[in-house]
């Protein structure tokens, strides 16, 4: 089995402090637990599951749960390896206690960038089929002859020649005492009975059931409620607050000041909201309480004009390229800043007790949101447990902990007593760390025959990666900033890529896709305009770019085959296309539209081809391109954040829209297309090339480009 690395206090704070969008490093994972004390009550066969006498099994799952079924998906890993009865397994979350204790056992907690499955796959597997091989042996030793005599299948192990059975939990326990193998055969992807199969959803009948399993569930004997205002302008402090303003109203139990922001914890959180709206604060708003959205829009686009930013990726000779070409395209793009927008707002439940802090969080990521809880709390690593709780909405918003530091802070000051902070909608909307508003400038050169001979590309954007890894940014380039342009499939002989980094005081994080959220908008729609220009049909226009490269080849034939690309549509309705790889995968879509004079925009069918390498559970991933369909089309019709002020100007659903099922495109067609030998993600990168699709079939539809987003702002509006 693989080796565990031995690793200090401080390598667990770098390794789980890394914030957001699955940053955290990995490790090698035993087979067994280095340590007693496991959570679970049947015998541990290793670290990630427990057999118990009635046959059932628990398997472990150390990343969250946010609605993307990944805690099915890794079971299924464990499962199909392990051969149990699938019917009874069921999963719990591993103990942040235990996970130190044991020297990060599990691995890594954190759950961003799709990296669920295709990071644990491995490793969960190897544990299943050393726990298989385990049960047999002991089964073997009962019988009292050779293992290779015996099969385990569905729960049961058989000898083969007596046809005597015993079930995994008649011999778990002795199985329990035997020392891992050191080697395991994992089976053969032909060979998995399990994987590759839609398999019931786990979390789901709760769910239906409405039994609280959310963060904002979380319920404790004697428990106090915070409301929190937080300075309204990024960067600001707190200057004042007269607390004697709510002295002795009902319910009132103290008034907390924080740096930047203002608490009042009560006997509910409708009181505490009421009488945190009552408080007169002042805050000291700094320098930043003059910047808007056009301010910060200027700032950001002169990178674009800057002379000296650094250069990405130099092919060629652009420059030579451009002065021979037969004809010159140029164009500009803009993304704005944009909210995760959870349905369930950020909350975290926490105790401290003289040097002990228990947490209860909806986190990405259970290993960070256990090293600020300390670090807060002034505590040990050893004094904290953290309580992983299902998530109501993520998408990297949750992999930042702000709000496990607010409610520890807030527990310290009225200790011994357990307090659940939770935060408004409007708070959740103006503190968020916002998708980055992104500028982007093209020029390319077509020959005479129409083909691609030079592109330049010039990226202004914020950088997340400055405030979470710095060390990543190399002279001044943020590479994971320019994902889908720095590292694009298309083979262009003549290729520059230059980034101009522009940080304002709007905070910037991780979101679904990241920048494969803008920039596969920007990037394809340019290949859309390349191919007019060069009079050619686009997705042919992009096959002839796509020729070195299979699978990004493979997702948009597959979705350009089954959108029925070429064939006659009825009158009035268009097409579009669009390609993009990310998190590990490859994803292709198509829209069909039609756009009325007036605006009116109908979305009639989208197509969308992936190829992950490996489809663990084909139930979740269909969910999740409609998911990602949902989510994309949001941003693309409605996002926008706008700030006057400083401020952040919108407040609730009324004012930042969110899809609504009645508005849901008529068709949506996942058309997964695993093509073997790779493990990628699946939650983010159906919504790449979801934009771009969009747009280019408005285009043609119109004759409209679609250069800025959100549609709302180009006079478009759904029929």
């Amino acid at each position: 089995m693989p080796i565990l690395f031995r690793k200090s206090r401080r390598d667990f704070l770098k390794v789980s402090t890394a914030a957001g969008g699955g940053l955290a490093l990995q490790f090698m994972i035993p087979a067994r637990a280095i340590a007693a004390g496991a959570v679970a009550k049947g015998p541990e066969l290793t670290a990630w599951l427990v057999v118990n006498p009635d046959n059932s099994v628990v398997i472990r799952v150390a990343r969250s749960e946010m609605g993307q079924g990944s805690s099915t998906g890794l079971a299924m890993l464990v499962a199909e390896e392990l051969e149990c009865d699938w019917t009874k397994v069921r999963t719990e979350f591993v103990s942040t206690a235990e996970h130190v204790r044991r020297n990060r056992v599990w691995g890594s907690m954190a759950t961003g960038g799709s990296r669920s499955i295709r990071d644990s796959q491995e490793y969960l597997r190897q544990a299943g089929a050393a726990a298989r091989e385990m049960l047999v042996a002991a089964a073997a030793q009962r019988w009292k002859v050779p293992a290779s005599e015996c099969d385990a299948e569905n729960g049961v192990i058989t000898h083969t020649l007596s046809l005597r059975k015993l079930r995994f939990g008649q011999v778990a326990l002795a199985a329990s005492k035997l020392e891992p193998p050191k080697d395991v055969k994992l089976k053969d992807p032909k060979a998995w009975n399990l994987i590759g199969k839609p398999a019931r959803r786990l979390d789901i009948p709760d769910k239906v059931r409405g039994k609280p399993l959310f963060g904002i569930d979380v319920q404790q004997p004697g428990m106090a409620y915070a409301a929190i205002a937080q300075c309204p302008v990024f960067r600001g402090k707190l200057a004042t607050v007269a607390g004697e303003r709510i002295k002795g109203m009902r319910g009132l139990i103290k008034v907390v000041q924080l740096e930047d922001a203002v608490a009042v914890v009560a006997d509910n959180w409708w009181r505490a909201d009421r009488m945190l709206k009552l408080l007169p604060i002042e805050w000291d708003v700094g320098p930043n309480g003059g910047a808007s959205t056009e301010s910060i829009r200027e700032f950001v686009r002169f990178g674009l004009e800057d002379s000296s930013v650094p250069v990405a990726r130099d092919d060629g000779n652009v420059e030579a390229a451009f002065a021979q070409a037969a004809k010159l395209i140029e164009s500009e793009y803009y993304a704005p800043f944009l909210n995760h927008a959870p349905l369930e707002p950020m909350n975290c439940t926490a105790l401290v007790k003289g040097d002990r802090v228990e947490v209860w969080a909806p986190t990405q990521n259970a290993e960070a949101t256990h090293a600020a809880a300390a670090a807060t709390a002034g505590v040990p690593l050893e004094n904290v447990e953290v309580h992983l709780t299902h998530l109501g909405g993520g998408f990297g918003r949750r992999g930042f902990q702000d709000y496990t530091r607010q409610a520890v802070s807030i527990a310290k000051a009225v200790e011994g007593r357990p307090v659940k902070l939770l935060w408004s909608r409007e708070e959740d909307m103006q503190h968020d760390y916002y998708r980055p508003m992104t500028l982007m400038r093209f020029k390319a050169a077509l020959d005479s025959s129409g083909k691609l001979t030079a592109w330049r590309v010039r990226d202004a954007s914020h950088s997340i990666m400055a405030g979470v890894r710095p060390q990543e940014i190399k002279e001044g380039i943020d590479r994971h900033a320019l994902g889908g342009i720095v590292d694009m499939p298309y083979e262009v002989p003549n290729l520059r890529i230059e980034f101009a980094m522009r940080n304002s005081h709007v905070p910037v994080g991780f979101m679904r896709t990241v920048f494969h959220s803008q920039n596969p908008f920007m990037r394809e729609c340019f290949v859309d305009e390349m191919a007019s220009a060069a009079g050619k049909d686009p997705y042919e226009f992009r096959r002839a770019l796509l020729q070195g490269r299979p699978k990004d080849l493979g997702v948009l034939d597959a979705a350009a085959r089954v959108s029925g690309w070429g064939s006659p549509l009825p009158a009035g309705v268009h097409r579009g296309i669009a390609v993009q790889d990310s998190h590990g995968s490859y994803a292709g879509a198509v829209f069909e539209v039609s756009v009325s004079a007036a605006g009116e925009l109908d979305i009639r069918r989208v197509v969308v081809a992936v190829d992950p390498g490996y489809v663990v559970n084909p139930d979740s991933a269909e969910a999740q391109v409609q998911s990602c369909v949902a989510y994309g089309l949001t941003s693309v019709l409605w996002g926008e954040i706008t700030l006057r002020e400083g401020r952040v100007e919108q407040s609730n659903f009324h004012d930042y829209r969110l899809m609504r099922i009645a508005e849901m495109p008529k068709r949506i067609e996942a058309v997964l297309v695993p093509s073997g030998g790779f493990w990628g993600g699946m939650g983010e990168t159906p919504l790449a090339p979801l934009a771009p699709a969009l747009a280019n079939a408005i285009f043609a539809a119109t004759g409209k480009r679609i250069r800025s987003l959100p549609l709302k702002n180009q006079g478009l509006r759904l029929a």
